[in-house]
């Protein structure tokens, strides 16, 4: 967990609620303000209907008025019998639509005479003073129209035109709010003049007019009231008798006092979306319900789980001890208690792999079940171990003196290797440690830990199994390691890599035989970086691959440069690193290449290590590689001969052209040891056909006794150092001079 801890699962599920709740009250909100607005539409709506059914009801009476006004004036030109005028009327009383219709002369008749006009005695009287009147009888809802009839500027009588109760009912209905809308007429008393069909909620309304509550409705009744006696217009909501919520528009009527009342349900717009709002919260109850059970669920699970996950996060599957994560938990722990110093060791077994291959895998998690409870026995209380990865296991111990922790680690080593004399085939584990002391408590643990296995690496390719403290140089080295790494690119399109060339001498004439293609590095800024600096760094990548074809295109140039100007050409051999191998097409470059700058067959010579061969797994590779390089007109010749411990199995098992004799030979030249190996290995070169070079020569002692062995090429400094190839070929020029 590198010491942090993350969001635990219950934390998690509680956001997830909390989340949950608000969305839910969220949409409670909504929901409340979207009915609140869907009641602004309502009453806006109502109100606007309302308004123009008021204006069509006076308008539609205003013509009636006019249109008996005519009938009148028609009537004041009709000269004959009541009977002739009895019949006029009846015939414009069905076309006008009026229920009943009659002529009152100013002298008490009636035409016809049947007609009872009593109740609406005060319009009547209104007409006979030259008014249009339209007057009501509330008793039986029924509505009287009445107009002077003038002749000769005299009035001589009234025309009246009856509309019932259900006349009127249909003047007044709405067309609109969906047939769910009530209208009456009421004058400024609030006596209903014309009722609606369904007259129980107006019914309601008239007994709220009469009450003297304070409650909400009385006070919109009481305000309307006030707006009806000064002839405004307004809308109010209610709850009418039933429970049903109502909205109530109030419009004057251009007709007497009176005005004009619209019911119609507060739901008529916001009722589908009310059902909607309502199925939306059923949905979100059920999730709540789910959500809710899924949570209950996951908690039980969780409780039931957590020392089951805990195990899998902190127990190592192999060893059944700590693994990485739960080391850096436990020391995390250690020092919030205790106070440093402390020391965490990498300790490693080394080429564990072969165990694996030779015994098997379940013999290899014995060894390293066998290794963590060994370690775990020899801790003191406090300290820590665990397996991190593979056949890596990092100690955390109480330890600050570099004395200590090395002989404590030495004793483990042997601990280690006691097992050894118990079985029937032993063998012995090798171990390689690297540590860190931790001083500074504030540091990473994983930080710490990387300082360790930096240290660790610093013994990889050394012998010494001592343990290896870290060093800031250890991190220097990486740091300038990563910057070489970064300048190779660069360097390779400036050409800051440069060849150099180093002669191989014919003993028996002194001539050039061949030279040796060496590249050096003269970096604009660093200036000349050593071979040894970037050479193992580029043979961990394919770094390597690309310098090797860049320095074989620079030796071709150098040949075709030679041929074109004349010169008898030497042979030059290039270096081919072992990564090349993993590419089984690899040479088709190289073939390209040399054929772009027509090189001749024989002149370019691959030299490989004799690490390429010790590879089991590539020895067929390998052969079929060399052969195809024979093929492709190219030498092959084994570098660094003698320097392994199956040099003579090479030479018989792989079809090579030459064999350079590794310097260490020519140390102790003095010795007739050393003297005897190298002239067996010349002469079993002779017999095999294979040309000798001998590399490192630099005295003339070395020299003598090359010729006198008969090898047939000499390298070395006793003739020349690699050199720049301008400078080699004067060298090369001087040479021929002094030797022909």
């Amino acid at each position: 967990m590198d010491g942090k801890k993350g969001i635990h699962p219950s934390v998690g599920v509680g956001i997830l609620s909390v989340l949950l709740i608000f969305i839910f009250l969220f949409m409670l909100i909504n929901a409340s303000t979207l009915r609140a607005a869907l009641h602004d539409s309502t009453e806006n709506y109502a109100l606007d209907m309302s308004s123009q059914l008021a204006g069509d009801i006076s308008s539609r009476m205003k013509a009636v008025q006019m249109e008996m006004k005519l009938m009148a004036d028609s009537i004041s030109m009709v000269s004959g019998t009541d009977k002739e005028l009895a019949e006029f009327i009846e015939r414009k009383s069905e076309i006008s639509g009026f229920d009943a219709m009659a002529f009152l002369g100013a002298d008490g008749r009636a035409v016809p005479a049947d007609f009872s006009f009593s109740m609406f005695q005060e319009g009547i009287d209104a007409s006979f003073r030259g008014e249009m009147r339209v007057t009501a009888y509330t008793e039986g809802q029924n509505v009287l129209y009445t107009v002077p009839v003038y002749k000769n500027n005299q009035i001589t009588g009234v025309l009246a035109g009856l509309r019932n109760k259900a006349n009127m009912q249909a003047l007044i209905q709405p067309t609109s709010f969906e047939g769910r809308g009530l209208t009456c007429i009421v004058d400024s008393d609030g006596k209903v003049i014309i009722s609606p069909t369904d007259i129980k909620p107006f019914l309601t309304l008239d007994t709220v007019f009469h009450e003297s509550g304070k409650s909400e409705a009385s006070r919109a009744v009481m305000e309307m009231k006030e707006d009806l006696e000064n002839r405004k217009e307004g809308v109010f909501r209610f709850m009418a008798v039933s429970g049903e919520e109502l909205f109530l528009s109030y419009h004057a009527l251009t007709v007497n006092d009176w005005t004009l009342l619209t019911l119609i349900p507060a739901d008529l717009i916001s009722g589908r979306a009310e059902k909607y709002i309502f199925y939306s919260f059923l949905i979100i109850g059920f999730i709540v319900v789910i959500f809710g059970l899924f949570i209950f669920a996951v908690s039980r699970f969780y409780a039931k789980s957590r020392r089951r996950l805990e195990q899998i996060a902190y127990v190592d599957s192999v060893t059944g001890g700590r693994n990485n994560a739960a080391f850096r938990e436990a020391y995390m722990k250690l020092t919030e208690a205790e106070p440093p110093p402390f020391t965490i060791v990498l300790f490693n077994i080394k080429n564990f792999k072969l165990i694996n291959e030779n015994f098997g895998t379940e013999q290899g998690d014995k060894t390293l079940r066998y290794v963590y409870e060994t370690l775990s026995g020899m801790l003191k209380p406090g300290e820590i171990v665990a397996r991190s990865s593979a056949d890596n296991f990092f100690l955390c111990l109480k330890e600050h003196s570099r004395e200590v922790i090395s002989a404590r680690l030495e004793e483990m080593t042997k601990e280690l290797n006691r097992f050894s004399k118990l079985i029937e085939t032993p063998y012995h584990l090798t171990v390689l440690k690297g540590a860190y002391i931790v001083e500074d408590l504030s540091l990473d643990i994983t930080i710490i830990q990387d300082r360790a296995r930096i240290a660790y690496q610093s013994r990889l390719d050394g012998e010494n199994t001592d343990c290896a403290f870290y060093d800031a140089a250890y991190t220097e080295r990486m740091k300038e390691e990563q910057e070489l790494e970064q300048a190779f690119e660069p360097s390779l399109e400036n050409h800051d890599f440069t060849l150099y060339l180093q002669p191989k001498v014919r003993l028996k004439d002194g001539q050039v035989g061949g030279a040796e293609a060496l590249v050096r590095w003269n970096h604009p800024e660093r200036g000349m970086i050593s071979p040894g600096m970037f050479i193992p760094l580029f043979e961990q990548s394919d770094k390597i691959c690309r310098l090797d074809r860049y320095m074989f295109e620079q030796a071709c140039v150098c040949l075709e440069r030679w041929i074109k100007s004349g010169n008898k050409p030497i042979p030059i051999s290039v270096n081919l690193s072992r990564r090349h191998f993993d590419d089984p097409n690899f040479l088709t470059w190289f073939s390209e290449t040399a054929q772009r700058h027509n090189i001749p067959s024989g002149l370019l010579e691959f030299e490989l290590t004799e690490s390429i061969f010790f590879d089991n797994f590539k020895i067929n590779i390998v052969k079929q590689r060399i052969r195809q390089m024979h093929e492709l007109g190219f030498q092959c010749s084994l570098d660094d001969f003698g320097s392994g411990y199956s040099s003579l199995g090479l030479v018989k098992e792989f079809d090579i052209d030459a064999i350079k004799l590794d310097r260490r030979f020519f140390k102790d030249i003095e010795d007739q040891k050393s003297r005897d190996v190298i002239d067996c290995l010349i002469t079993l070169s002779k017999k095999l056909g294979l040309t000798s070079v001998a590399e490192g020569i630099e005295t003339e002692e070395q020299l003598s006794y090359m010729q006198t062995v008969g090898c047939d090429l000499v390298q070395g400094f006793i003739f020349s150092r690699p050199l720049p190839v301008e400078e080699f070929e004067t060298w090369w020029e001087k040479k021929n001079r002094g030797t022909s």
